[in-house]
Parts: structure tokens; sequence; C-alpha cells
């Protein structure tokens, strides 16, 4: 899939998913009830990442999420480089029944531009 599809289809999921903003994610964050996923590859991951995420890159979602997230009413929060994947990944994991997911309008890009902690490996 090349860039412009993938654009394309996040901005179809965005029509059926629900985005947050920094300020939320960081609120639903500090209230420690809340699993952040990074679901950009495991390069970028390593070159920086939010605290205390679990990581499984987009093409790992559909087929590991249930390995490590059991309860499905389980609150998470997707994020990517910059909200695209992390629509993609939201909307797939609303298809698999997954009920409380979000995904951070931005990306790790907003996230890091507001000024906000980014863990360097």
């Amino acid at each position: 899939m090349n860039h412009q599809e993938l654009v394309e289809l996040a901005q179809e999921s965005k029509t059926r998913i629900q985005e947050i903003t920094i300020d939320e994610a960081q609120k639903a964050i500090a209230e420690k009830d809340v699993i952040i996923l990074d679901v950009r590859e495991t390069d970028e991951y390593e070159s920086g990442h939010l605290a205390d995420t679990l990581h499984l890159s987009l093409g790992e979602v559909k087929e590991q999420i249930h390995n490590v997230i059991k309860d499905k009413s389980t609150k998470i929060i997707c994020y990517c480089g910059g909200g695209n994947r992390s629509a993609l990944a939201t909307d797939t994991l609303n298809q698999l029944g997954y009920e409380n997911v979000v995904s951070l309008m931005g990306g790790i890009t907003a996230w890091e531009n507001s000024g906000k902690e980014v863990i360097r490996n």
C-alpha cells in the first residue's frame, strides 16, 4: 500500500472512529486506566515512543491483539506518527469487538510538538 492509499483509507476510517486530542490523551494516561498502543514500525518505535506503551505494528494488530489485550472493554489509545495508521488500527480493533478504542489526533508528532515527553532508547 502506498502513502496515498494509506491516507485515503485512514480518512475513511476516521469517519467511523473516535479521535482524541493530546490533552484528552494526557488526562487518560494520568488516570492510569488506559493502554497506550503504538502501531508504528519497530524502527520508528525504537527511535522514540510514549512512556509505558505496548508496541504492535499496524500489520500485527489484527493477528496479535487478542494475545496481549484479552478484555475487549479495555480502554486503548492508539497512536502512530501522524494519526493515519492509528486510525486504521482503531477501526480494526472496533471491528474485532474492542469497545473503548480511540486514536490520538496527530500522533507522536503532535504529541512531541506540544512539548510532551517522548522516551528515547
